[in-house]
């Protein structure tokens, strides 16, 4: 991930709160067969230190990713977006993307069968939750253990972190709350940040 300073956040309650908004994330693998990618969903373990998460794979991608065996790096990807320089209003012909971006680092653990199957339960809980007709493994505990068996859970203590929140912060304040009323409609969440990044508001942060 490039550096540039002032888009670097290294607050981990900040990737948390990124993690916890997009769930939906990239596990790379520098396997002795070259690099390997997935995208799988990761749930934060929120009782745990420092940042961990838990997850699965569906096999043969424990193979494929040798997983256990050495680092790999979970991309989270949170909202992003095209910025024009029209809104700029001073005829520059440069445009961006704003983006906030986590890479995490660690090496997987690999749960075993119970472990796994709870994982499961928890991610399943956890996006059924507030829908109408939600569903739960329970309903069919035998069913689901069985389906089961074709996963592989792990848990990644995240040893460290790359973060970026790139929301425009080298133009001007004035330019910048033009870059969010533009961004409002097509990516509200993201124009909210670039507002929260305006020089004299709080720090980057991702809204509750």
């Amino acid at each position: 991930m490039r550096h540039t300073p002032r888009y670097i956040v290294e607050d981990p309650e900040w990737v948390k709160g990124l993690i916890r908004g997009n769930p939906w994330a990239t596990i790379v693998s520098p396997t002795s067969a070259g690099l390997i990618a997935s995208h799988y969903p990761v749930l934060l373990e929120e009782e745990a230190e420092g940042i961990s998460l838990v997850s699965h794979v569906g096999r043969p991608d424990d193979e494929l990713h040798e997983l256990g065996a050495h680092e790999v790096l979970v991309i989270v990807q949170g909202p992003h977006a095209y910025v024009s320089p029209s809104v700029y209003g001073n005829g520059e012909n440069i445009a961006t993307w704003d983006h906030l971006t986590a890479h995490l680092h660690g090496v997987p653990e690999i749960l075993d069968e119970e472990e796994n199957y709870r994982v499961l339960e928890r991610l399943t809980d956890h996006f059924e939750h507030g829908r109408v007709g939600a569903r739960s493994l329970a309903n069919d505990e035998a069913g689901s253990r069985r389906v089961a068996k074709g996963t592989t859970g792990f848990r990644l203590r995240v040893t460290r972190f790359e973060a970026r929140a790139k929301l425009s912060q080298n133009k001007a304040p004035e330019v910048m709350a033009r870059v969010a009323d533009d961004l409002e409609a097509r990516q509200p969440a993201l124009a909210a940040e670039v507002r929260r990044a305006i020089p004299g508001g709080p720090s980057p942060r991702l809204a509750p």
